[in-house]
Formats: C-alpha cells, sequence, structure tokens
C-alpha cells in the first residue's frame, strides 16, 4: 500500500473539494484508491490469520463509498477527506463489533470494537460485566490493552476517562452518560464501564505509518491486544442477531 500516495491526494482533495476537480483528477484517485484496497486485502490476510470469522469477508465487504451523503449536514463538500476499511465478520452495518482502519491527513488510526450500540444490547453488556467482572478486567486491563488504549489523558488507567474522544491520541469508549444507568448500582467498583454507551478503542498513528513495512505487524499486535474487549461484546451481541 502506497499511503504517501494515498495521503497527498487526501491533502490536495481537502484544499480542492468539489466535483471539477475531483473529474480533473479522477486517475489520481482510481490509482489511490486501488492502493488503499491493496492494504484492505492484507490487513483481512493478516487478521484472518488470528480471528477466522473474517476470512471470507472481501474488500468491498470492508470499504465504503468515497461520496459523502450531505442531506442532512451544513458541510456539502461531496467528497470524503479519509478512506476507512471496516473488517467485520458481520458486515459494515452489523451491529457485531470489527476492526477499522483510517487513512486521513493528520488524523490516521487504527480502532476496534463497537462504535454504537442500542440500549437494550447496552443493558445486556453491563449485565455480563457485573455477572463475569473478572472476565472483562481481564480484557481491559491488562498490559496489552492499557499500552494500546489506555487514556493518555488520565495518569490512571482504573476508569475512562471523562475526555475521551477521536481528539485524544488513543482511549477506550466514546460516549458516556453523566450518572451511572438506571437499575444499577451506583457502588459498583467498576461503575465507569457502565456509563459507557460504545465499547470503542482507538490509537492515533502518526501519518508514515501505514508507509513502514512493518505496518501489518503493528495492527497485528493492536488487534490482538482489542480482540477479547470485541468477543466479550459480541457473545453478547450473538443473542440479538
Amino acid at each position: 500500500m502506497d499511503a504517501k500516495r494515498i495521503l497527498n491526494y487526501l491533502k490536495q482533495l481537502m484544499a480542492n473539494n468539489n466535483r471539477d476537480w475531483y473529474w480533473e483528477h479522477k486517475a489520481e484517485y482510481d490509482a489511490v484508491r486501488a492502493d488503499f484496497e491493496t492494504g484492505i486485502a492484507q490487513a483481512i490476510n493478516r487478521i484472518a490469520s488470528f480471528d477466522s470469522s473474517i476470512a471470507h469477508l472481501t474488500v468491498k465487504d470492508c470499504t465504503y463509498r468515497f461520496n459523502r451523503d450531505t442531506r442532512f449536514s451544513p458541510d456539502k463538500s461531496p467528497y470524503k477527506n479519509h478512506f476507512g476499511g471496516y473488517i467485520a465478520a458481520h458486515g459494515k452495518k452489523a451491529l457485531h463489533g470489527g476492526y477499522y482502519l483510517h487513512l486521513e491527513p493528520g488524523h490516521c488510526m487504527v480502532a476496534c470494537g463497537n462504535y454504537w450500540l442500542p440500549t437494550n444490547i447496552l443493558t445486556s453488556c453491563r449485565n455480563e460485566m457485573m455477572g463475569n467482572t473478572a472476565e472483562w478486567l481481564k480484557c481491559v486491563e491488562n498490559k496489552d490493552f492499557k499500552k494500546y488504549f489506555g487514556s493518555k489523558v488520565s495518569s490512571s488507567f482504573s476508569a475512562p476517562t471523562d475526555v475521551s474522544s477521536w481528539d485524544q491520541p488513543q482511549g477506550f469508549g466514546l460516549e458516556k452518560l453523566k450518572k451511572c444507568p438506571v437499575g444499577f448500582p451506583k457502588d459498583w467498583p467498576h461503575v465507569e464501564y457502565l456509563r459507557m454507551k460504545d465499547y470503542c478503542c482507538w490509537h492515533q498513528v502518526p501519518d508514515d505509518f501505514y508507509e513502514g513495512e512493518k505496518w501489518l505487524d503493528e495492527v497485528e499486535r493492536m488487534f490482538k491486544a482489542a480482540k477479547p474487549m470485541m468477543d466479550f461484546m459480541n457473545s453478547v451481541i450473538d443473542d440479538y442477531e
């Protein structure tokens, strides 16, 4: 994957996000799209070596249209400023969690887990945490998980921080309730995990990350660190999908 060429193209597009420029440079888009799809194919093969559930996926199953849906957005720019690939056994639109790669100038990252879950499934996930606390903590408070997804805005990882967002270098949980959810004990020692509204973990990487010869090795280490957490959640979601 020629990540440098991909990011250079995206930088130009961000300064010229209009249909005229896009069509004038359509050959460049086709070339970088092919580069990105090569990288996704490589990632599928690598992930399949430790997660056979995604081995059946094709590149098309894991990639998105480049056009933006601008119907409900004040930003009418027609094209995305990034390429993203979501490698999930149940598909891009399923509730089950998956593995995500993101290439965007100044905002490249690796992510894993569940970006959004409906309330009834969140409740089941919270109940599962409380019923299998030791197993849950083993998934999210081990050395490898904390290395890649532990908060960098707090000196402690004992609980997710309230300022987690995509803008942080790394983290776990994008949105949280202000209080403990109704029906759950406020004095549970790990109540912060109950407040989470998603179970997505991410790790920002520099723009040259995907240019290196060993980017797949590092992605594999990150995804292996996150997989137990995702498997824990997906086992609950199995009852719904």
